[in-house]
C-alpha cells in the first residue's frame, strides 16, 4: 500500500479510494444527484472530499504549509469577493474534519484521558507485537505537551477566529488549555500507570501477538486489490473534469 501511494498519505488516500468507490456504486446513485448535477459539480465535490480527508494528515509538511497560506489568505481579506468565500469555506472545513479528527482533546479532562489511554494502548500492542520499533511510553508525556502546544491549542484557535462555532469556540479552547495544563502536571504518573497496566495485560495474554501480526502483512498482500479498486474509482469519472490525478495533484492545485 506504501508503495501505491508513494508512501504519501496514505491512510488517507486508502480511505477517499474506499469511500469514493463505494459511493460511485449503483445503490447511491440517487445520493449522486443530489450531491451534484453535472461535471463541473462533480469535480468540484471530489476536491472538497479530497481536501477534507487529506486535512487530517498533519504530518505532511507541505500539504500543511499550504493549508496556513490559504488560511491567511482567506481570512485576510476585509471584502471578500465569491473566490474569497469559496475559499473560506474550504479552509474551515478542513480545519472542522481536523478539529473532529482530535476531539477529545478540546473535551474534558475525562473524555481526553479515556482516548489517550487508549490510542496508547494501541500503540504498545504494536510495540509489543513488533509491528513498531519504538517503545512509546519514552516519549509519550513530553509528546502531548508538544501536541497540544503546537497543534491543539492553535487549531481551537483557529476555530473561534473562523466564527463557525459562535460561543462554543471558547469552551473548546478553554477544554484544550485545561488539559493541557492537568497533562503537564498528571502526565508522567499516568504514562507509568498505563504502561504497568498494559504490560500487565500483555504478560497475561499469549494470543495478542499471534492475532495481530498478521496485520503487518496485510497491506502488502492486498495491494493489488487496493490498487484495483482506485483504478475502477477513477474510470468512473470523467477524464475530461482530471480528475485521474493523483490525490496530492488534487489537493495542491487548490
Amino acid at each position: 500500500m506504501a508503495a501505491q501511494y508513494k508512501n504519501k498519505s496514505i491512510a488517507e488516500q486508502n480511505s477517499v479510494d474506499l469511500a469514493w468507490q463505494l459511493l460511485m456504486s449503483d445503490e447511491y446513485e440517487e445520493l449522486r444527484s443530489c450531491i451534484y448535477c453535472n461535471p463541473s459539480e462533480l469535480r468540484r465535490f471530489r476536491q472538497m472530499v479530497v481536501n477534507i480527508v487529506m486535512a487530517t494528515d498533519i504530518a505532511d509538511k507541505e500539504i500543511n504549509g499550504l493549508r496556513k497560506e490559504r488560511w491567511n489568505k482567506a481570512f485576510a481579506e476585509q471584502a471578500p469577493g465569491n473566490d474569497i468565500r469559496n475559499a473560506k469555506a474550504t479552509i474551515v472545513m478542513e480545519h472542522l474534519i481536523q478539529a473532529s479528527d482530535v476531539s477529545h482533546c478540546m473535551q474534558h479532562w475525562h473524555i481526553y484521558r479515556k482516548w489517550n489511554e487508549m490510542f496508547f494502548q494501541e500503540c504498545m500492542e504494536a510495540y509489543q507485537s513488533g509491528r513498531s520499533d519504538e517503545d512509546p511510553s519514552k516519549g509519550w508525556y513530553q509528546g502531548e505537551i508538544g501536541f497540544f502546544d503546537f497543534y491543539i491549542i492553535p487549531l481551537a484557535k483557529k476555530l473561534k477566529e473562523c466564527g463557525v462555532f459562535g460561543v462554543s469556540s471558547d469552551e473548546y479552547l478553554n477544554y484544550a488549555l485545561e488539559n493541557r495544563r492537568e497533562w503537564e502536571k498528571k502526565g508522567k504518573e499516568i504514562v507509568a500507570a498505563n504502561r504497568e497496566k498494559i504490560q500487565a495485560a500483555l504478560d497475561g495474554s499469549q494470543s495478542i501477538s499471534n492475532t495481530e501480526m498478521p496485520i503487518r502483512e496485510t497491506p502488502m498482500k492486498k495491494s493489488q486489490e487496493w490498487n484495483a479498486a482506485r483504478q475502477q474509482t477513477q474510470a468512473i469519472v470523467p477524464e475530461e473534469d482530471g480528475l485521474d490525478e493523483s490525490f496530492r495533484s488534487e489537493t495542491l492545485a487548490l
